[in-house]
């Protein structure tokens, strides 16, 4: 670590923190946070090198950080080494990690309440829950929804409906009401 800025290490030390918090380990926090700030792509004795980790640690973190997708193999011409990188825009990480996080909690989660949905309960408990279940399915239901939505937003679009914030809802509120008085169709 002592080859890179103080910038650079502490966003490096910060993203390996982090990791344990979103759910990745503390080496593959740091790894991707080398990639994300580095001007160029990294071989594996690279980021082995200038995060003092063993190379079988690196190995283990690039097949990871593949896996969700966070970081993207690069070949040169002459080189047979692999080369890695990560996406730099932002909006791109963060949509990433929604689809995979998604793909990895949400989506099995709503496979299990359907599944749940269509047993026919035969005890009051199993009715009661039942209901409950629906609720959760219901509201998880409306949020993959409104992500699809969200998802097909390009950034700058996607960015300016977040600068909106607590109008969105004002306005909601406001539209609401002019029904009610029969200023607007229902």
């Amino acid at each position: 670590m002592n080859s890179m800025t103080p910038l650079v290490r502490s966003f490096v030390a910060h993203f390996g923190e982090m990791g344990s918090r979103w759910g990745i380990n503390r080496t593959v926090g740091q790894i991707y946070a080398l990639l994300f700030v580095s001007p160029r792509p990294l071989n594996a004795e690279e980021i082995a090198e200038r995060l003092e980790f063993s190379r079988s640690n690196v190995s283990m973190g690039l097949k990871e950080l593949q896996a969700w997708r966070l970081v993207k193999l690069k070949h040169f011409a002459g080189d047979r080494r692999d080369y890695y990188e990560a996406p730099t825009d932002a909006w791109e990480i963060f949509r990433t990690l929604a689809e995979e996080r998604r793909r990895r909690e949400i989506e099995p989660t709503l496979s299990m309440l359907r599944n749940a949905l269509l047993e026919h309960p035969t005890q009051e408990e199993d009715r009661i829950a039942q209901e409950r279940m629906k609720g959760m399915h219901d509201l998880i239901e409306l949020i993959t929804t409104w992500f699809d939505d969200v998802q097909r937003l390009d950034a700058q679009t996607l960015a300016q409906l977040m600068k909106m914030g607590s109008r969105v809802g004002k306005l909601l509120e406001y539209t609401g009401k002019l029904r009610a008085q029969g200023a607007l169709p229902r």
